[in-house]
């Protein structure tokens, strides 16, 4: 019988993505070793499109040496997915997470992601629900709200999901938003009628979906943890 499931929580603000992706880079690491328990990193990146491991270049619609124009940032990953974009007012999370230790397979993992984001939409009395076949992430009706692009390695997860509370949607008319032609991308302000709260408490209560529906028992929360104090190596 599976004990009781611990999860900790870093409430992170603003990261560079880098510095994000060297930071899951060693929290995998930990993760494999048993160093560390099932770790939840939530933040905000600035402006970043970044590309999936099939490398689909041709669906970044600007020149890669224009981004810096619009304040914008290209990374490439080993993620699955397509390309995608993150910034500001968007809610990321990225759970550092032991597959077996919860016995999820792959499909049911991101099958969770999907279920996490539609149920804080329907917190705001939004509709949302899984994208149809070939369509990955979260949609209301003919418009996505949410974005997945996983990787799992030796059973433990990395990157997760972008769900969309505020961002500047101009910055997804520079890219084919996961490779998906002809669909529009939209966000949970466009979306409900419901007066939002601040965007920490969207933060949390996307948080909380997660890790209901991921069955966790007890969550740890870590209020700006420091990327560096404990992890130097990694810079």
């Amino acid at each position: 019988m599976r004990g009781p499931l611990k999860l900790e929580v870093w409430k992170m603000g603003f990261v560079n993505y880098l510095d994000a992706l060297k930071l899951q880079e060693k929290l995998v690491s930990d993760r494999k070793l048993c160093r560390i328990p099932d770790t939840l990193l939530s933040l905000q990146h600035p402006p970043t499109y970044t590309l999936g491991k099939r490398r689909t270049d041709h669906n970044l619609l600007i020149p890669a040496s224009e981004l810096k124009n619009i304040g914008a940032e290209l990374h490439y990953t080993q993620r699955g997915g397509d390309i995608t974009f993150h910034g500001p007012h968007q809610a990321i999370l990225y759970p550092i997470i032991s597959l077996r230790e919860i016995g999820l397979g792959a499909r049911n993992y991101v099958e969770k992601l999907e279920s996490t984001m539609i149920e804080l939409s329907s917190l705001y009395g939004v509709k949302a629900c899984a994208g149809q076949k070939g369509e990955t992430g979260v949609w209301v009706g003919e418009r996505k709200i949410g974005a997945i692009g996983v990787r799992i390695s030796h059973g433990i997860t990395s990157h997760g999901l972008a769900f969309n509370i505020d961002p500047e949607l101009k910055y997804f008319k520079h890219i084919v938003p996961c490779g998906i032609t002809d669909k529009e991308v939209t966000s949970l302000r466009r979306e409900t009628s419901t007066m939002l709260p601040s965007e920490e408490v969207i933060h949390e209560q996307l948080i909380s979906c997660f890790a209901r529906l991921f069955g966790y028992n007890t969550v740890v929360w870590k209020e700006n943890p420091s990327i560096l104090s404990d992890h130097e190596e990694i810079a």
